[in-house]
């Protein structure tokens, strides 16, 4: 099975234009909950693929606002690459790989991303015998319920990965935290700050400044404001689970169901490891 098989075409992408600005980019990825955007620059036959912008660029970069500057390099596959070769790609750490045609390396013609080919995995389109036992990673991410979600949202990002399993009192399973659960309430606030007579501001405790001047003075700051209620207001509470026997396409078919990316796994009601979308792709 290629890349062609299981990509989304151009005409069905979500993109952002150069030039351009964050917000444009911030509402793509709040109505629709990916992880990035394209960015291309032109239109039509002239139109050409310039980098990808994440959820990480624009909350790590709240004072840029040039299309220019957020977006990144990645890797990039054309559509005659084999699924199991994009897959060990993404295995390197990128969830969505442009798809650039062979003939015309500029030209975007698609994007492959980790559901696609979990969607492959749940449609039997590629096979693996393999069960969540086999591929669950053991090094789990939580958060306590009562943390607020400010200091959660730096947990994530330090553990550099996208969800945090949420436990109670008890130290039980109670909810799951992701970045789109952050994203969908985080917004850039903007205002001045006084840097007093040292060389720069302080920055504010779980705040990002922006901009940074010397001397006595005000100067505009942009922050990322993110609500300091418990993680607990905004945890999905129903969270599924699967055992070490349950096979990687039966979770990969729960995964496209439920639109989710992750799932604890569970022995004698104990949390014992995690599955997440990408380990899926380890069973090809």
């Amino acid at each position: 099975m290629n890349v062609a098989d299981a990509m989304t075409p151009r005409a069905d992408l979500v993109t952002a234009s150069l030039p351009g600005g964050r917000d444009d980019v911030l509402a793509h990825l709040q109505e629709y909950r990916f992880s990035s955007v394209p960015v291309v620059k032109g239109e039509g036959d002239e139109e050409v693929y310039r980098g990808l912008v994440s959820r990480d660029d624009l909350i790590e970069q709240p004072d840029e606002d040039q299309l220019a500057l957020l977006m990144r390099e990645t890797p990039t596959v054309t559509p005659e690459t084999n699924l199991r070769d994009a897959a060990q790609v993404m295995l390197g750490g990128t969830r969505r790989i442009p798809v650039l045609e062979s003939d015309d390396g500029d030209r975007l013609v698609g994007i492959v991303t980790v559901t696609d080919i979990v969607d492959a995995i749940a449609r039997e389109e590629v096979a693996t015998d393999a069960t969540c036992g086999d591929i669950a990673g053991t090094d789990i991410n939580t958060v306590y319920a009562g943390t607020p979600l400010t200091v959660a949202e730096r947990e994530l990002f330090f553990a550099n990965v996208p969800y945090g399993v949420v436990l109670d009192d008890d130290g039980d399973v109670a909810g799951m935290l992701t970045e789109v659960d952050v994203l969908e309430v985080a917004r850039v606030v903007e205002g001045e700050d006084d840097t007093g007579d040292s060389i720069a501001g302080q920055d504010d405790e779980w705040k990002w400044e922006g901009i940074k001047a010397v001397g006595s003075a005000y100067v505009p700051t942009r922050n990322v404001e993110i609500p300091a209620e418990p993680v607990s207001q905004f945890m999905t509470e129903d969270v599924l689970t699967v055992s070490r026997r349950r096979s990687v396409v039966e979770a990969a078919q729960e995964m496209i169901t439920e639109d989710i990316e992750q799932l604890p796994l569970l022995a004698g009601g104990e949390l014992v490891g995690i599955v997440r979308d990408v380990h899926l792709l380890e069973a090809l």
